[in-house]
């Protein structure tokens, strides 16, 4: 039976460091390595475990050379009879688009678990230490598969889970859906299935980023219009995703802009700027909705999807 876990660091918060035990703001993110993070974890002693520093990145700063090196090594290491699952340390902040690229790309068989915290290690009370090893008891759970984050002792599946808070341990949420589970004094409790997708592949990654398809995102508000859209097009744009208000509404002028952009081949998708809830199609909608997907995680699907053409 394969038992190694394999732990890929790539910096945030759980990696950061501060002057004072009582600074949970101010601090440094993606200052120490990951064998660091997992020394500050006793019981993690005991287990198989294999450390790797795939980057060294404040999540706020995450970009696309950053995904295709992290999404390689899941992918090679998810390919190993040995491995059991993977657990990759990540800042908060752009945990959730990080997840839903893994998931879409590799849909793995096997658990690919992110481990986050909202204060750096010197904190009096930090987080990241049970994060970490609560993650590694989701990599270690039988029949475990498709990727998530664990924080706060709650298990979120790539597609539900938004960062809702900015400053509370339990920053993240799974809205309606509600969390895959929690872990409790180191065991799993599972309420729901595992993330499920199809895999897009690891091979729609071969090409650099240089030549990922450019994909923004916009949002909808009062007085806006389509000046942005108009620059967006000019520059070239492939996609574009808008943080429509309510139920996938737009501005009337912003709207008339995006069409124009539509018509001369962008795409245009429509999401929400509101934290819960799916864009429903009213049957006269003439932009496509990205369903449940958050602007953020759109912007990643419609940029994976581009890559086709």
């Amino acid at each position: 039976m394969p038992s190694t876990i394999v732990i890929l660091g790539t910096g945030g918060t759980i990696a950061g460091t501060a002057a004072s035990a009582t600074d949970n703001v101010g601090y440094s993110a993606a200052q120490r390595p990951v064998g660091d993070i997992v020394a500050a974890v006793p019981p993690l002693a005991g287990l198989s475990l294999e450390l790797e520093d795939v980057a060294q990145i404040d999540s706020k700063d995450m970009d696309h050379a950053t995904w295709q090196r992290l999404a390689q090594r899941v992918a090679f290491h998810l390919a190993r009879p040995d491995v059991q699952g993977i657990v990759v340390t990540h800042g908060t902040d752009t945990a959730e688009e990080t997840a839903w690229f893994l998931q879409r790309v590799l849909a793995p068989a096997k658990p690919v678990v992110l481990a986050v915290a909202m204060r750096p290690g010197t904190s009096l009370q930090p987080d990241g230490p049970q994060n970490l090893l609560d993650a590694t008891v989701v990599a270690r759970e039988p029949g475990a598969s498709g990727v998530m984050v664990v924080a706060a002792g709650t298990v979120h599946g790539a597609h539900d889970v938004r960062k809702v808070h900015t400053y509370r341990a339990d920053a993240f949420s799974s809205g309606d859906a509600g969390p895959i589970g929690r872990v409790e004094e180191g065991r799993m409790r599972r309420h729901r299935t595992w993330p499920l997708c199809p895999a897009l592949g690891i091979e729609r990654l071969a090409r650099g980023p240089a030549f990922w398809p450019r994909v923004e995102v916009l949002v909808s508000h009062a007085g806006a219009n389509g000046r942005f859209v108009e620059a967006l097009v000019d520059s070239g744009v492939r996609g574009i995703v808008v943080a429509c208000t309510g139920n996938g509404t737009l501005h009337r002028e912003l709207e008339e802009a995006l069409k124009r952009a539509s018509t001369a081949g962008v795409a245009v998708w429509r999401s929400t700027r509101c934290g819960q809830g799916v864009v429903i199609d009213s049957g006269r909608d003439v932009l496509p909705s990205a369903a449940g997907l958050s602007p953020w995680q759109a912007r990643v699907e419609l940029m994976l999807s581009l890559m086709e053409s």
